[in-house]
Order: C-alpha cells, then structure tokens, then sequence
C-alpha cells in the first residue's frame, strides 16, 4: 500500500504545474522539488514502490499460463488479436525471464502456514483493503476516484493470484481484474521510471541536497524559501542566467547591472521570465525583449548576416526556422504569399509515427518501414526511408512538447497496417500545427532573431566562384503594387518551397513529366508551382521521380461549383472511420482501405480505354463516386463531418430511401450494395480483401442516419523533386553535395517513391525540417546592447469588463474591413487578421457579423483564441 501511495506522489510530482499561457506552459510540467521534499527523508517509501513491482510482476509471472491462452472478447475481432499478441508479447519478454531470482525468493503460502493466526492475517487484509476502498469514496475528483480504484482492484488482483492455488486461477479471474491488473503494472512501471527522471532533474539544477521546507518554522523565512515568483530559487535563477549571459559576453555591464538590480527589486515580468527560462539561456534572452521594449538582443539588421535563409513557409520552412531560432541562430524566412502556412495547413487525415510505448496498438519502426517501402514500389529509397521512419516518434513528441499540438487521437489510414496517424481531438491538424508553429517562430520577432518577409518571391540563388550558394535574390511586391528588389546573403539557404501539381502552364513541370494530368483538379494551393526546383537546378542541382505525380482517389466536388478545378481533399481519415465509395451504379469496386495508388487505379478502371491500357487520356471526363458514411462512421470523425457539412460538401442524410433519392438510383440497388457490405464485414472480409470494417451501417438501413457527398480524384501530391541526402544536404547531378543549400517538404524528391503513403507529408516536412534546423552552424551572437529596464511595479492589470454586443449590432460590422465574429459567446474583431489567416481570409470574411462558433469548432481548438481579446460579449437576443 505504501508502495502505491508513492505510486500517486510521484504523479503529482512529475505532473505538478497545470498549461498556462502566462507562465509560458504549454503542458503539465514536473516539480523535482517537490519529489525532494516528499522521499529525501523517506527512502523507505521508494523500497516499497519496487517491492510492490515486484509483488506485480510475480503476480504475472505466476498467471502467465492463464493469461497465455486468455480469450479476449471485445467485440472488435482485429482489437482483441491485437490485444491477444501485445499480453503474449509480454509475457514472453526478458523482464519476466530477468527477475527469476527474485520471484522465488518469497513465498505468500508461507504466511498462512501457521492455521491458528491465518485465518485473522487473511482478515486483516480484507479490512486494510477494504479501508482504503471507502476513503476513495470520499474523493470528490471522478476521475482520481477512478484511478484509485482501478489501482487498488489491480493491486488486489496481484495478491489475490499470489494466494490461490495455480489450479483455480483459470475459474477466479474476472475480465475487470485483468484490466485492472495489467493498467496497474503499467502505472507501477511508470512511476519506477519517473523516480530517475525526477532525480536526474533535481540534479541538472542543483550541487546538493536542499529541501524548500527545511527548518521553516514562519515569518520571513518561510517567505525566503517561497516557490513563488518572488521566492529565493527564482531569485538565484534570475541571477545565474543574467551573470551566465555576462560571462559569455551576450549583454555588457550596463544591462547586467540594470538586470540584477531588478532582480533584487523582484521586478515580476523578470522573474516570471527567470522561474521558466532562467535554465535555458538561448530562450531567456530572446524573451528579455518582452520585459521592456528598449532592450535590444543581437538580431538580424540590414548589415548582418543570418544564419540561414529559409524560402518556404509550410511546416518544413517553419521546422526548419524554429529549430535554428531555439538553437541561438538568426533566420530570415521568405514567403511568397501574404500569409504563412502554404499546402501544410490543409492537410487533414494526421501526422504519422511509430511510438512503441502506444502499445495497444501493436505498432513498430519495421512494419511502418515495411508499409512506406511497399507504397514507395519500385522506386524506393530505403535510406531515406529509414531516416523519416526512425525519427518519426520523436518528430510528433517535438510538436507536442515544443510547439504545443494536442495529437492524442490515433487512426489507421489506408495502406497502413497498424494505428499509427495522429491527429488532434479538437481542429483539423494541419491548420493547428500549422498556428501553432508560427506562433512559436513569431516569438522570436521582437528580439530581431527572425525576420519574416512576406510576398516576397526569390528569383535566384547567389553562388560564390566555388559553386557554393551564398545568399538570394527577389522581389518584394509593395503595398502599392511595385516591385523591390531584395538581396541577402547567408552560408546557408533551405529550399522548403513545396511542389508543382497546380502549374498547368505550357511547359511546367506538370506538362514536361505528365501531360495526361494537365486537365485534372487538385488540392494544392494556387502557389504550388515548382519555384524552389527550378531554384535549385539553376545551381546545379540534380531531380528524381519528376514523373511521378501523386493523384488521391477523394478530392469533394462542390455542388456550388463543380468545375472548378481547387478542390478540397477529403483525406483517408474519412475512409478509415468506415466511410465506402460507391460508382454510379450504386456499387462498391475497391477495398477504400488501400493505398492511394490502389483506389485511383480501381476508379480510373471505370473508363474502358484505361482499363485496358492502364493510361489515362487527358481528354477523358475525370470520373465522380459518392463517399458515404454511417452516423457511427461520422462520429470517427466528427469534427471533419462537421466542417464539410459547413462547407455544404457532405449532406446529412435520413434513411436509405433518402440516400437513393439523392444518389438518383433505386432503393433496392443501394440496399442491395449495403446489405452486401454488412456481411461482408460479419464474415471478416470482402471481395477485394478488406479485414477492418469500422462504422458499419446499422441493421436497420431504414432508420439509419448517412453522410453522403460526391467526390473525384485530384492531384494532390509531386513525389519527385530535388535529389537530397539522408541529413537534407542538396546533391548535384553526381550526386554530390552542393555547398550551403538544403531542401525539406514536398520540394525534395526520393523518399516516397512511386507513391506517397497518406500521413506520411506532415512527417517528412517535420523530420527534415528538424534535421536540417539542428545541423546548420549558428554563429555567435553579438552583445546586447545597453538600454533601460523598465521599473516594475508589480502591479496586475485589472481585466476588462466587456460590454454586451447585441446581434444587430454584430451585423453591422460583416465586411472584409470591418469583421467582427462572435465565437463561445464572446465578440472578436478580426479585421487585422483577416490576411494573416492562414487558410486565408474566406474563411473568416464569410462568418463575418455572425456567431461562428459551429464552423470554428470544426477546424480550431479553442486554445486558438488565447491570442485575441474580445471586444465585447454576445448576446443574440
């Protein structure tokens, strides 16, 4: 029991301050002092956590032959293999073998050997257990409530296993106790885990051994060793980070002076800043800026040198940016359009990556390996393979520990064999990663350390008589429709430009390598048109797989304007969550499962001339078919069924009777093709192999709710592009490193092949981004300069009281210069923000003087809103 206890503590240690944005957290973050205070006298306290280990682990040792051959009955068949071969998995693994020694060192039989005092030791444990039981009664958090319970049945289990003979176990077990016994081991494990992480972080900040509550008794010395801003810790940091930056000769004498001054004085803004970043000097000064706006840090001024030129900004150029910015470097980021973000904050359907410790679902780094490489075909490159498979898990812990992304929500996409997509709980995750990360970057703006340029287009890369690059040229177009020219020099400039599937001019890279496709729609943006390759070939820089265009099988048709050729993707996320595609007959023809490759291929087959000859001819009416979901489908993936009923691309249909009107076929062909379905997914399997049916209609087709709408394949994706290496580095035509330019994103070539494997784009833009932002040197910094800190009061803003904003009077502001949009009851002007919008400015002109809560629910989580004010509260009556 002491064992779980300090189970419990260290959780609290370990999760112990709650996300704040004023205190600069963006996740729960771990008190190394408090785990000080709690085991630096008790010891004994960690001794028992093992023991209770332990007692787990010989508990599962011992229940291994029953748990071996245990039947999970979930419902799921794919759940419970997968649940069956992870338990088998376990207890087949070293640990169990490792620990023989220590498993029959003690055994409980002997506790009751003694009949005359067995049983009252039998009733002592029922009471102690018992005890503990009631006392969680009384816990007012639900969710604590639960846990401990779930921690005491597991426990119990443990022992109740230990005490019976190996011959009742198979009769005495109950599926609640399993569960509760394995979630038990893992949280046991866990927290033997979190007592060296604890220790290592006390340690990394401290020389010795201090307890904050040591010999406090009251009065001045209790406020001395206060954990608060005004505490002697926060002090000692503020202190250290200003003499560290002093000694490195970052800022000179007279901003060390000001600095300490106001150290002593307990300026809140300075400590604050130092409790949270005092640890991490590279961030601490770049944030001293925001103390007082006349303290300048060693940026970017016309006659300085960055680090690295950046073009591009989608979550490759943006990967890239943060991680040289973090590191200390300068950066100047160019960007055509007006707004950031490029085709990154579209994407949809999630980020993929292999985390093993989501062991529920199954997944490892070589069956990902091996679902990339057999979507790649033919023209895979394992080297580079292994590069974006192998930093995958620690490219989506970087988005959420760094850049503040809530990615809990894990798919199966198509061409996938386990779990592996991520995505958030709230918001579509492109357009949150996306907010998220140049929100991050633009922290770096007030401090000069970056300088965003945009429409701002490059023209030519500059080159030194070696042939190494050395900086850009371009044009900047003015607010007055000029152009200026623009000219900066860098050892180091990153090509993050994207691709080239909207260039449908004569001789583009599209009509070049793939003129069959010059007529198809595609999702990417207006501004994908191949401008970095032609870029990087002008210096020499070598092109692989240009022909191979990705087309995805789902792009929606608009039944506002059904020709255009933008389209919206309608990602695999909608077909893992069980959606299925029918043709005009009303039947199915492909597993919607499989790759992208696979389904294009399956509805290209409808055109006869294809069929035959496996070539599209650009002169063929692109096809259509209805992607159809169940309700239990669309609550896969609610918030997209959302945000495409808003964009009137899904409809929501009643009954089957409803769909074949609106499919314009007979009742009996749709019931037919649907009743097929059913059971097809009761036997396991279809005719075109499918295994995992999701979101199956209801028996009763009559009373079941549909989300239909019409969709078409797009190009969506250029797999070719610049020759890179494994680490970024552009090559020539032989292959050779071309001196000062990277590449990262759809830009670079070669890592996906023949065929781009769905989840994979947001994980090569991240992986690369990131390894090419860790590797450019970063130069050393000049001093900041000498300015006046500002003399803190201490003083805490009173907030506003808003006023009430009636709904005629939010009418009143509906136009692009004047947008005001009400969002949770609360009233925003957005009107400043309008172009900045990354999805750009539709999106927010057409909820203009309306309540836009259901359509910003749909894309956005509500942290979104933390870096706007409301004007006004909304009262619509």
């Amino acid at each position: 029991l002491s064992g779980l206890h300090t189970s419990t503590t260290l959780s609290i240690a370990k999760n112990y301050y709650p996300p704040s944005k004023k205190k600069g957290r963006t996740n729960w973050e771990p008190n190394p002092q408090y785990f000080i205070d709690k085991f630096a006298d008790s010891p004994d306290h960690l001794r028992n956590l093992h023991f209770s280990y332990v007692v787990l682990l010989r508990a599962l040792k011992k229940a291994s032959p029953v748990l071996y051959n245990y039947e999970i009955k979930t419902g799921d068949i794919l759940d419970d293999e997968m649940a069956t071969i992870l338990m088998r998995r376990l207890l087949d693994s070293m640990i169990l073998k490792s620990c023989q020694n220590v498993f029959t060192a003690f055994d409980e039989n002997l506790m009751f050997k003694e009949q005359v005092n067995a049983i009252t030791l039998q009733e002592n444990f029922k009471g102690v257990f018992h005890n503990v039981s009631s006392i969680l009664d009384c816990v007012q958090c639900q969710q604590c409530k639960l846990h401990g319970k779930m921690a005491m049945l597991g426990y119990g289990t443990a022992l109740k296993i230990l005490f019976l003979p190996e011959d009742m176990l198979a009769t005495s077990l109950s599926r609640n106790e399993i569960v509760a016994f394995f979630n038990t081991i893992a949280k046991m494990s866990e927290s033997v885990r979190e007592v060296r992480e604890l220790t290592n972080m006390y340690w990394s900040t401290h020389t010795r051994l201090e307890k904050s509550d040591a010999s406090v008794s009251s009065g001045s010395d209790a406020k001395l060793l206060s954990t608060g801003i005004d505490g002697i810790e926060v002090l000692d940091a503020a202190v250290g980070a200003v003499s560290s930056l002093a000694d490195q000769g970052l800022i000179d004498e007279s901003t060390e002076s000001n600095l300490i001054k106001q150290a002593f004085q307990r300026n809140p803004e300075l400590m604050v800043l130092s409790k949270h970043y005092g640890s991490n000097l590279s961030k601490f000064l770049n944030f001293l800026p925001n103390i007082d706006s006349q303290i300048s840090t060693a940026g970017i001024t016309d006659n300085d040198e960055p680090d690295a030129i950046v073009i591009g900004t989608g979550l490759a150029g943006l990967a890239a940016t943060l991680n040289i910015l973090d590191r200390g470097g300068r950066v100047v980021l160019i960007e055509k359009e007006h707004r950031l973000g490029g085709n990154s904050n579209k994407a949809s359907s999630g980020i993929n990556a292999c985390c093993p410790q989501n062991s529920t679902d199954g997944d490892y780094l070589e069956s990902f390996k091996e679902d990339t490489i057999r979507s790649a075909g033919k023209s895979s490159k394992p080297h580079l393979i292994e590069t974006l498979v192998e930093n995958s898990e620690a490219a989506v812990q970087w988005l959420k520990d760094r850049v503040g992304v809530d990615l809990s929500v894990l798919a199966q996409l198509g061409g996938h064999g386990h779990k592996r997509t991520h995505r958030p709980k709230q918001g579509m995750v492109g357009a949150e990663i996306i907010y998220n990360i140049q929100r991050a970057v633009k922290t770096y703006e007030k401090s000069g350390m970056v300088k965003i340029m945009v429409d701002t287009r490059v023209t030519q890369l500059k080159r030194n008589e070696s042939g190494a690059v050395i900086g850009v040229e371009g044009v900047k177009m003015t607010k007055d429709g000029k152009n200026e020219t623009v000219s900066v020099t860098s050892p180091n400039v990153v090509l993050a430009t994207g691709g080239f599937a909207s260039d449908r001019s004569s001789g583009s890279y599209l009509d070049q390598y793939r003129p069959e496709l010059m007529r198809m729609p595609a999702t990417a943006g207006e501004f994908s048109t191949g401008d970095g390759i032609t870029l990087g070939t002008s210096a020499g820089a070598g092109t692989v797989d240009m022909d191979k265009v990705q087309v995805h099988p789902t792009g929606w048709v608009d039944p506002k304007d059904p020709s255009n050729p933008g389209k919206i993707l309608a990602g695999e996320l909608m077909r893992g969550v069980g959606g299925i595609l029918m043709n005009h007959n009303g039947e199915r023809f492909c597993n919607e499962l499989g790759t992208r490759a696979y389904v294009v291929d399956k509805m290209f087959g409808h055109d006869p001339q294809y069929a035959e000859t496996k070539s599209w001819n650009v002169d063929t009416e692109i096809p259509t078919f209805s992607l159809v979901l169940s309700a239990s489908a669309a609550t896969g993936a609610q918030k997209h069924v959302d945000h495409y009923l808003n964009k009137g691309l899904l409809t929501r249909i009643e009954g089957l009777e409803a769909l074949a009107k609106w499919m314009k076929l007979p009742v009996a062909t749709v019931k037919a093709s649907l009743q097929e379905y059913q059971r097809d997914a009761k036997k396991g399997k279809d005719a075109w192999g499918k295994v995992t049916f999701n979101g199956v209609p209801q028996k009763d087709l009559s009373s079941e709710v549909f989300y239909a709408g019409t969709v078409t394949p797009v190009l969506h994706y250029c797999m070719g592009g610049l020759t890179i290496d494994k680490d970024g580095n552009v090559l020539n035509e032989n292959n050779e490193v071309i001196p000062g330019l990277h590449a990262a994103g759809e830009v670079s070539g070669g890592i996906h092949g023949d065929n781009r494997l769905g989840g994979n784009s947001l994980l090569e833009c991240t992986v690369f981004g990131t390894i090419v932002g860790k590797k450019i040197p970063i130069k050393p910094q000049k001093s900041i300069q000498s300015n006046n800190l500002r003399q803190g009061s201490g003083a805490i803003d009173k907030p506003v009281e808003l006023r009430n904003i009636s709904a005629d009077e939010l009418k009143e502001h509906s136009a692009e210069d004047d947008c005001w949009v009400a969002i949770h009851g609360l009233v925003y002007d957005l009107t400043d923000f309008v172009d900045e919008h990354p999805a750009g400015p539709d999106s927010i002109t057409e909820l203009a003087g309306q309540d836009g809560t259901e359509e910003f629910q749909a894309v956005h989580g509500e942290n979104i809103l933390e870096d706007f004010d409301p004007i006004g509260t909304f009262v619509p009556v």
